[in-house]
């Protein structure tokens, strides 16, 4: 095979020396536009599993990059004069110069042509010159193939929010820094690290209007380096910084990072494919330093591909489908990791502790059991602090002894105490008859109520015989209804520290439906009964019912059985109350621009879409003791063009706070059929998080939280004050009890009637872990730590 790579960064040298050394025959030239020491940036980061990788594809290019690496275990966070550290996270740094001398004198080893100081006009005109039957596009984020080949690779290029430079130090870091600085003008922060024997990549970053506050847009360049050696004198130590491009105005060194993702990989002229490899196929942001690892990623994985493959478009589709799962994993985390530092003001008012460890999960690949692995010193020693934190805001005294895991500290909302973050979702059962919840409902929440969590919610029960979902959902419109609610409070109260709430809302036009295993969204066969909306609409278009725009007197007498719902729930003695303004039942439909067309004061801007849902939450909490909570769901994202955003869901959550909501429970969906929601794990904490932080008012997270290392994440991290679990609980309703037993965690209590079987889980649980830990094969961080040793 004639193979040419445009572009010499480490995506096609390294492609190209594997392709060599898997068949000799192949004739491969790498044309670069540069001159062979010619690059940009300082240095590179590595992790020891992509160490392990490198190994494996090629041992001797690996050994000599792994001998010029400079190796860091720990993360050292500076935050408002506070210094915290975090360990064993395995990190190396090396100078891109030096990688790429590494890679080029590979490649010259094998036999691969290398041609420098060739700028690529026409890769077709090459290929005819190479006479190469495989073009390989590496020429980076700015691809001029890619933008060539546009309609078929179908580029989406984001610029971002955050200005940065790229710089150096003569300074030594013995750890991966972090450095946070507030100016008058906002925040800038500093990513540092070492990676080589006496230099240091040093970027400076900060918001755009930020930086243009700063007047960094109109300064030189040796103003502007002046600037930031000032803002991050405390690091420096005295140390210059230093920039390897000269050549740039002051302003044009700042530069914004553009995400690239494209949706095909290959172009085929007639037979010659043009093959998109590293960031011009896809960036991912710097915070995480993966960028250089998807591209030696790219070049393993393709090289696989045409061993195993004899047929070239076999290979290339092999290529793209595992490749594009992969790095849409990565670039998922490293849009995370790419928001917070883009948002970093929005966790300021953090303490030091909490605000390191938010920086360190922000990606969500990295979660609270990993740290523990990694430095159980830290971990042990914060969850002491969240711990302490989290008593005294309850009012409680400090823990003694033996660590408490953060979801299962205490926390304190108006006069009610949870025993810990863990909260059973209100969850569907339509198991009622004519509005009353019965023996199911007993057995069902108060199996929960003894499984562990703090918090038990009973499904959403409707204000009015016309407000319900289907005719198998509860009520509380009828004194039968309070009667029925009482007896299972009282189980909970007498048999379990759980407290219990109730999730009052309406149907609205979603309402008249079957029984979910019945055709969910479905009418009623017969039986059917009017259903009202903000404005006139059909959830399911042709299907549904459709309903009518809610009159001023409609309006009246919703609000009415809201009112007295609320006083029934006081009545059966509910610890919390919940108003459910989400998932585009009624009061969801008047918040949503999707649903609310009205032309009165109720429609319009979103203060006049929020206007009658706040109406009804204002007379809930009149009627609502005065000690006791009331939190409201709300849709935090349509995911529809149009319709509720992130940005509206924090402005909600400012309205309810100041109508006199105690808690925000941040859902999304279920809006609009046009929904196209971007699942995963905790795929809404994101809301939870923004809601909670830039808001200031607490918030439940919900939404893909099976794990109970998923809860702690989240409560420690500072980004939702509960967590709230919904389908685990189905499945076990005590799944608090087992996760604490499954991390190793018994300082727990147990129904007593179930002490015995605690014990005998918690040894199940053991034995299976040291199983696990004998028969566990030697890893790629092992593979590479011996080679760093011999």
């Amino acid at each position: 095979m004639n193979i040419v790579c445009i572009g010499g960064g480490p995506a096609g040298l390294y492609f190209s020396l594997l392709m060599k050394k898997q068949d000799p025959s192949h004739q491969i030239t790498v044309v670069e536009r540069n001159r062979p020491y010619d690059t940009f940036g300082w240095g590179v980061v590595f992790s020891d599993q992509t160490l392990g990788n490198l190994v494996g594809a090629d041992e001797q290019s690996a050994r000599a990059i792994l001998q010029s690496f400079n190796h860091w275990d720990d993360i050292d966070i500076f935050f408002k004069g506070e210094k915290v550290t975090s360990g064993g996270h395995g990190f190396c740094g090396i100078g891109r110069k030096r990688l790429l001398n590494i890679l080029q004198q590979r490649c010259e080893e094998l036999g691969v042509q290398l041609v420098f100081e060739n700028e690529v006009e026409d890769d077709q005109a090459l290929a005819r010159k190479y006479g190469a039957g495989l073009v390989i596009a590496s020429d980076g984020l700015n691809s001029r193939t890619r933008k060539r080949y546009a309609a078929t690779y179908r580029p989406e290029v984001e610029a971002r929010r955050c200005r940065f430079v790229w710089l150096g130090t003569r300074k030594k870091f013995d750890a991966f820094t972090f450095a946070f600085t507030e100016t008058e003008h906002g925040w800038f922060q500093a990513h540092i690290y070492q990676y080589d024997g006496d230099t240091s990549t040093f970027i400076v970053e900060t918001p755009e209007e930020v930086w243009r506050r700063a007047g960094l847009d109109q300064m030189t360049q040796e103003e502007s380096i002046a600037y930031c050696e000032r803002l991050f004198a405390g690091q420096l130590d005295g140390h210059a910084l230093m920039s390897n491009s000269p050549h740039l105005r002051g302003s044009a060194m700042w530069i914004t990072f553009p995400r690239v993702v494209c949706a095909q990989w290959v172009h085929w002229n007639e037979a010659v494919p043009v093959v998109l490899m590293g960031d011009a196929a896809h960036s991912a942001h710097y915070s995480i330093g993966s960028g250089t690892k998807l591209a030696l990623e790219d070049a393993i994985e393709l090289a696989r591909c045409f061993g195993t493959h004899a047929d070239a478009a076999q290979a290339l589709a092999a290529y793209q489908e595992v490749r594009a799962v992969e790095v849409l994993k990565l670039q998922s985390a490293a849009r995370n990791s790419m928001e917070w530092f883009e948002n970093v003001e929005r966790y300021t008012a953090m303490e030091a502790p909490q605000f390191a460890y938010s920086m360190l999960t922000r990606s969500q690949r990295l979660s609270h059991e990993n740290l523990r692995l990694r430095d159980p010193d830290y971990v042990a020693g914060f969850e002491t602090w969240i711990a302490r934190r989290a008593c005294e805001q309850a009012g409680l005294a400090p823990p003694a002894g033996a660590r408490v895991l953060p979801m299962l500290t205490p926390f304190k909302l108006r006069g009610v105490t949870l025993k810990n973050r863990i909260v059973v979702s209100p969850m569907a059962q339509y198991s009622a008859i004519d509005g009353v919840a019965g023996d199911y409902h007993l057995v069902h929440l108060g199996a929960r109520a003894l499984g562990g969590a703090g918090l038990v919610f009973a499904e959403m029960t409707c204000v009015s015989a016309d407000a319900r979902i289907t005719p198998c959902c509860p009520g509380m419109y009828a004194p039968a209804h309070t009667a029925a609610w009482k007896r299972i409070v009282d189980f909970v109260h007498a048999s379990s520290d759980a407290k219990i709430a109730l999730q009052l809302g309406h149907a609205g036009p979603k309402g008249s439906t079957r029984a979910m295993w019945d055709g969910i969204d479905q009418p009623l066969e017969s039986g059917n009964w009017p259903l009202v909306a903000a404005s006139s609409e059909q959830y399911l278009e042709g299907v549904s019912q459709t309903a009518r725009a809610a009159t001023l007197d409609d309006m009246d007498r919703i609000e009415a059985d809201f009112v007295r719902a609320t006083r029934a729930a006081a009545e059966a003695g509910f610890d919390w109350i919940e108003l459910h303004c989400a998932h585009g039942y009624l009061l969801s439909s008047f918040i949503s621009p999707l649903t609310n067309r009205r032309d009165d004061e109720f429609g319009g801007c979103l203060e006049n879409r929020c206007r009658y849902p706040l109406r009804v939450f204002r007379a809930m909490r009149a009627a609502w003791p005065v000690d006791r909570p009331i939190s409201v769901r709300i849709s935090a994202h349509d995911w529809v063009d149009g319709g509720i955003t992130p940005d509206d869901a924090v402005r909600i959550a400012r309205l309810f706070k100041e109508a006199g909501a105690d808690m925000i429970d941040c859902s999304s969906g279920q809006v609009s059929k046009r929904e196209k929601p971007v699942y995963g794990r905790m795929f809404q904490t994101p809301f939870a998080d923004r809601v909670r932080n830039e808001a200031k008012i607490p918030t439940i997270a919900v939404g893909s939280i099976f794990e109970a290392d998923h809860a702690n994440s989240i409560i420690a991290a500072g980004r939702a004050d509960l967590c709230a679990v919904g389908r685990p609980h189905l499945a076990n309703p005590a799944w608090t009890l087992t996760e604490a037993a499954r991390i190793g965690f018994s300082a727990i209590d147990w129904p007593k009637q179930y002490r015995p079987a605690k014990l005998q889980l918690e040894r199940n649980l053991e034995r299976e872990r040291q199983l696990a830990a004998a028969g566990a094969g030697m890893s790629p961080q092992q593979v590479a730590a011996r080679l760093l040793e011999g």
